[in-house]
């Protein structure tokens, strides 16, 4: 007789897998959320964001708040496609997660201690989507 045993390790490593998708879904979607009230912040020019002058990468405010909204509603809709486990989705989660990298290192001077929580939390998204192998879902 041939006793069939469960693999907890696969199924322990598959709940791993699914938990990393869920919170980098999550975590994106949050960001695209924030991304989206900052860009509407920016573009209404509220006195929350700094000037600062002579900075390299200067640009209108206005500007970056179309950029940071744009990357809001993109985060948002692809963060809806992580949660169907869709492989298109981490891909463009990646993508989406590192723009919101780079748009909240040149906005830096802007509003400081808000794009250096944006970075980290883009980083950890980006963490999440890649460590996660497909057969492990």
């Amino acid at each position: 007789m041939t006793a069939t045993h469960p693999t907890h390790g696969r199924t322990a490593q598959r709940g791993f897998a699914v938990g990393l998708m869920v919170f980098g879904a999550v975590m994106l979607m949050v960001a695209g959320i924030l991304g989206i009230l900052r860009g509407i912040a920016a573009i209404a020019e509220d006195d929350v964001f700094l000037s600062t002058p002579n900075y390299v990468f200067e640009f209108d405010l206005t500007g970056w708040g179309w950029v940071h909204l744009i990357l809001g509603v993109a985060a948002v809709i692809v963060s809806m496609g992580l949660f169907q486990t869709s492989t298109w989705a981490r891909v463009a989660g990646v993508g989406i997660a590192s723009l919101v990298i780079i748009a909240n290192f040149l906005s830096l001077p802007s509003y400081p201690v808000w794009s250096v929580v944006m970075i980290a939390m883009s980083g950890f998204i980006v963490w999440a989507l890649c460590t996660v192998r497909k057969d492990e879902i």
